[in-house]
């Protein structure tokens, strides 16, 4: 393995995600040297194959749902069906353009970039085509591959990923998504708008069951009334291909036949074959374990992003990846509050949260001292312009802070940045009160709800 023993990185980066490529733009940014090594494209799941791509498809979706609607704002318009075509020419014209501009980025500070496939090889180097890269940190952001279960092989043919539907060049006439989490109801969404027949199976009680359970339900209301079918507490049993597609099966004897079967039951850390454990890296079920600072048991490594059991967010890669190399740099830095991270489902209804849901505030501080209140849309100028139908969900220690903001409706994902100012101001319900929100705005709901939390309602009910 060749070695230039004259050059010694301040930070060696394997893995050119949103966690990888966040850390190096931040310890460039504070001095330090810094090679990043990244396999495929820079960017990662989030760019290439994630958040970017399957939001574009879910733009598309609403701008269809939109053009079929259109009669009922006034607007003559004719809906005449989805080239799917150029549906892909819109989504890779918005990845390209992104690309292109953090690879710049990434250019313009200064950061050595090598892409090839890397390989830790001791606790201060990592090997990469035919090279020894040598760095006084190591960050390990190798990030996470859809995943399936034991007897259900992905072939990308009928059984799908996320990967294959985000470039599937057909639109299926139906469809079957195994899994309820984000990815499962984003697709339903996306294909539902698109003029699939598809049924979600969910194993657990709820669709985006991490969620408040008062949120879940609204989904699935608003699921119900578009034609979205699911069946609940239905444990995957089977699949066997069709003449024409696919046979699911579940525990409790239900079939279902669909054209394709997607398999969205979350995504796995990608460790294997890294060189990872025989470095001595302390792992779990495939991920790194870190502590609060992201540092593993194995002093000059760290990791990042879906390689370490966090949530599985980009925008969690990112903030990571700063307080890794802010850490590295000798900066003071603070651990992160994962409750107080935005977690955003961009179906249609939209759901976005922020902090505990009501069952985990109970647990935390007991029944007793947990005050909820549900603010309806219906009440709400802009959503009724928007023709959005949802709720805001406040939950709040009683006499206390609000410790968790629950979302359902369009647009709620663009709400939800002051919903984390709140949540991480451990703000009270009447401090947010005094603040005046635009109106028409869908923001106003936000402080109708606290208004009525701080015992002062305006357009809402006593």
């Amino acid at each position: 393995m060749a070695n230039d023993a004259s050059t010694v990185f301040d930070v060696v980066i394997l893995g050119g995600g949103s966690g990888g490529y966040a850390a190096a733009l931040r310890g460039a940014q504070l001095g330090l040297s810094v090679a990043l090594i990244e396999k495929g494209e820079l960017g990662g799941t989030c760019l290439h194959r994630g958040c970017i791509p399957t939001k574009a498809l879910l733009h598309a979706a609403e701008v269809a749902d939109e053009t079929r609607e259109a009669a009922d704002f006034g607007v003559l318009a004719t809906f005449q069906g989805i080239d799917i075509k150029g549906v892909h020419k819109y989504k890779d014209d918005v990845v390209a353009g992104l690309y292109k501009g953090l690879q710049g980025l990434v250019a313009s500070r200064k950061v050595t970039f090598i892409q090839g496939e890397g390989r830790l090889s001791s606790q201060t180097s990592v090997d990469v085509n035919g090279q020894r890269i040598e760095g006084r940190h190591i960050v390990l952001a190798t990030g996470s591959v859809p995943r399936s279960i034991p007897g259900l092989d992905i072939d990308g043919d009928r059984i799908i990923s996320s990967d294959h539907a985000l470039k599937l060049d057909y639109i299926p006439k139906s469809a079957i998504i195994l899994g309820g989490g984000v990815i499962g109801c984003e697709f339903a969404s996306v294909w539902k708008s698109f003029g699939v027949d598809v049924t979600i199976v969910e194993g657990l009680p709820h669709l985006v069951p991490l969620e408040d359970e008062n949120s879940s339900k609204l989904l699935e209301r608003a699921f119900r009334k578009r034609g979205i079918k699911f069946e609940l507490k239905s444990r995957f049993s089977g699949v066997e291909y069709t003449a024409e597609g696919v046979r699911v099966s579940t525990e409790n004897g239900k079939s279902i036949e669909a054209d394709v079967l997607l398999v969205a039951i979350g995504r796995g850390p990608v460790s294997t074959g890294l060189g990872y454990e025989e470095q001595g890296v302390a792992m779990d079920r495939g991920y790194v374990l870190v502590d609060e600072y992201l540092r593993t048991n194995v002093p000059t490594i760290s990791a990042v992003g879906d390689l370490v059991p966090t949530l599985q967010l980009a925008h969690v890669g990112f903030a990571e990846g700063i307080l890794v190399a802010e850490r590295i740099a000798g900066l003071k830095v603070v651990p992160i509050d994962y409750d107080g991270i935005p977690r955003v489902t961009y179906s249609n209804p939209e759901v976005a949260s922020v902090g505990l849901t009501e069952a985990k505030a109970v647990e935390q501080y007991g029944k007793e001292k947990v005050v909820t209140l549900k603010y309806n849309l219906a009440g709400n100028g802009k959503s009724k312009i928007l023709k959005t139908a949802g709720e805001i969900k406040l939950v709040q220690v009683k006499d206390g802070a609000v410790v968790g903001v629950h979302m359902v409706g369009a647009r709620m994902g663009e709400q939800v940045g002051e919903a984390q100012l709140i949540y991480n101001w451990e703000a009270l319900p009447a401090e947010v009160a005094q603040l005046i929100h635009a109106h028409p705005s869908q923001s106003e709901a936000l402080g109708e709800a606290h208004l009525a939390l701080a015992g002062k309602p305006l357009h809402a009910h006593d």
